[in-house]
């Protein structure tokens, strides 16, 4: 996808550049925030869609076969090797220009037939030109290498498809047109041989996914430049509508239906990979941070092409999770996760680059291309990044993170992070390097990492004493891990009441739930594997655990007949009692834990010294019988019958 990022200001002029600029930024955010919503962002953090069955795809003839109607109505020689050739579409019922760069030995071997490369566009494809010819060096690149190049022209916002229903005045129907209607042409006319790739970027890298998905046999190499590659994922339908609203006015629902359509799942390339087996696959991304072609922005590290940076982020964890599903699967693909770098025509020139040699090797081109060996699958996983200093020093002694995946980053405050294939480092003069990783780095990421409440790592992932889990503390708090709670963050306040506990060695055990707020909204509570801590604006922050804990669930918490806890819990002598809005809990080993509220009972209770007097502790709550409101203690009962208490005892 392209927010009026691709072309500058070289667009129709219906809006000013200020205008523009203002739609950029509130679509990026509409693309970002799903992110910030549950999984937040991380590496690999982008919830993917479960896998289907691969859709039986289209068999492609070798060979194809001339459409009816299609034909070529013109064509213009720009130069020699350059042509613009104007083909009328039956299925959009209009004409479409591709333009073409012929392989060099065109001319001078007539009897020769060529590979055929298709370069797709953006989302904001213009009607006049492609992205291609206008922002990149394709002319000079392809003019030593033997393959025809096409570029259709046009199709903004159209993700390549063939759409269920005409608008914004267009029929789009690119899919028939570009896999049915052109191959005839190319064949015939231009000596292109059955040997075809696709490489596209943004919204183009989409379709040069799904396309060869959907018409198996047809090309030999598919690449993808960032690229959004699981359509469904969570959040992807709502900013792929945003942004074709953006580019162009047009609606998502004319294109594949709202989103519980089949056609989004039948075009989304994580739910297709299975049947790109066998095709040489290539894919890229880069991070969004500032790189070596971004203009700096007013904040240190953020580019000023801020848009550019939102969608690079989005496009790079649908990679991500596409390369995963491409591993679960065997399929060998090239992957190159750039270090820096926005959504913009700089890095995708740059990838085309380093993409030739494989194209060349996968078609088949007779060309100085082949001098350069190919890469082999997942050779450009290999990063190109550097490791050093103190971050070096934990990385090396750890032997768990993996190779570098990007250099190191300058935080807020000069602290620093570097990323690697298996967790993500951080450092500050305060607390030095410290590594989180896994599920804990998941959460700590969905909670905005160092931006957010916890502040920066002050230990690296450790293992729990009891060997259940693990844990990392952070400046404002920590986040525990084992497989039966899962991954969890305690908040300062919180921790130092469960921390005066025992910690997860304590009577709390281990949390089991994030701050949530109570039933009756009125303040806020943690829950841990036997208690759990209020935070209540009057009584500040208190635990409740153990066997008091158990008979404060079973009485309704606080919006039962207790209320809220006002105290955490007291030990006297063998036993234990908690203060609670209307009454205590009280809990001795021989007794149980049972409740005494406030009033007659209590009164008469306290009157003859507690449990340290001649009736003891509770052994059950208070209960109404035919005399009365009566409370059973170990050594008496107290019974309360109008206005008249009776303390019996022995």
């Amino acid at each position: 996808m392209r927010l009026s990022l691709q072309h500058g200001d070289r667009g129709s002029g219906r809006r000013s550049r200020g205008a523009g600029r203002r739609q950029i930024a509130a679509c990026a955010a509409m693309l970002i925030a799903p992110l910030a919503i549950s999984s937040g962002i991380a590496p690999a953090a982008l919830a993917a869609p479960p896998a289907i069955a691969a859709q039986s795809p289209a068999l492609h003839p070798m060979s194809p076969t001339p459409m009816p109607g299609v034909r070529v109505d013109r064509v213009d020689q720009i130069s020699e090797r350059q042509l613009a050739v104007w083909v009328y579409s039956p299925a959009m019922n209009e004409v479409i220009q591709v333009q073409m760069l012929l392989a060099k030995d065109y001319h001078s071997q007539p009897d020769w037939t060529f590979p055929a490369l298709y370069l797709l566009d953006g989302l904001r494809a213009r009607d006049d030109q492609s992205g291609w010819m206008l922002e990149t060096d394709v002319r000079d690149f392809f003019a030593d290498k033997n393959v025809n190049v096409v570029m259709p022209v046009g199709g903004q916002s159209s993700f390549y498809a063939d759409w269920l229903y005409p608008d914004n005045d267009k029929n789009y129907q690119w899919e028939t047109f570009l896999t049915k209607e052109l191959p005839p042409i190319l064949h015939g006319d231009y000596r292109v041989n059955d040997n075809k790739g696709v490489l596209g970027l943004s919204m183009g890298g989409t379709a040069a996914m799904f396309l060869p998905a959907r018409n198996r046999g047809m090309f030999q190499f598919a690449g993808s430049l960032s690229g959004y590659l699981s359509t469904t994922s969570y959040g992807m339908q709502r900013a792929i509508r945003a942004a074709m609203l953006d580019a162009g006015g047009f609606n998502s629902d004319a294109m594949w239906g709202p989103p519980d359509n089949s056609a989004w799942k039948e075009h989304d390339p994580m739910q297709l990979a299975r049947n790109l087996q066998g095709v040489s696959l290539y894919i890229s991304a880069g991070t969004g941070a500032q790189g070596s072609h971004d203009r700096p922005g007013l904040v240190p590290g953020i580019p000023e092409n801020s848009a550019g940076m939102a969608l690079e982020v989005l496009s790079r964890l649908t990679t991500q999770n596409f390369d995963a599903r491409l591993k679960d699967l065997n399929i060998p693909a090239t992957v190159r996760y750039r270090n820096t770098g926005t959504h913009s025509w700089p890095y995708w020139q740059s990838e085309l680059h380093a993409a030739w040699p494989q194209i060349a090797e996968a078609l088949n081109v007779d060309s100085v291309g082949l001098a350069t060996a190919a890469p082999s699958a997942r050779e450009a996983d290999q990063p190109t990044c550097e490791v050093g200093g103190a971050i070096g020093e934990l990385a090396g002694a750890r032997g768990d993170l993996g190779a570098c995946v990007t250099d190191e980053r300058t935080l807020r405050g000069g602290a620093r992070s570097q990323e690697f294939e298996n967790g993500t480092v951080y450092w500050s003069a305060d607390s030095g390097a410290h590594m989180v990783k896994g599920k804990i780095a998941e959460l700590y990421n969905a909670a905005s990492g160092p931006r957010g409440q916890l502040g920066l790592p002050t230990t690296s992932e450790t293992p729990t004493p009891d060997g259940r889990g693990y844990f990392n503390q952070f400046e404002e708090g920590a986040i525990y891990w084992t497989p039966e709670t899962g991954a969890q963050m305690v908040h300062s306040g919180f921790l130092e009441e469960w921390a005066a506990t025992g910690w997860e060695a304590g009577d709390m055990g281990y949390p089991v739930s994030g701050v949530e707020n109570t039933d009756d909204r009125r303040a806020r509570l943690q829950k841990f594997e036997r208690g759990a801590v209020y935070a209540a604006t009057r009584s500040g922050t208190l635990p409740v655990y153990g066997k008091i804990w158990d008979h404060y669930n079973q009485l309704g918490r606080e919006t039962g007949v207790l209320g809220y806890p006002q105290s955490g819990e007291h030990k006297i002598g063998a036993g234990r009692f908690s203060e609670f809005a209307n009454g205590n809990i009280y809990w001795s080993p021989d007794s149980g834990a049972w409740a005494v509220m406030k009033g007659a009972i209590m009164d008469a209770w306290a009157e003859h010294e507690y449990e340290t007097g001649p009736l003891g502790y509770p052994v059950g709550d208070a209960h109404e019988t035919p005399e009365g409101l009566r409370q059973d203690f170990q050594r008496g009962h107290i019974l309360v019958t109008d206005d008249e208490t009776k303390v019996i005892t022995g």
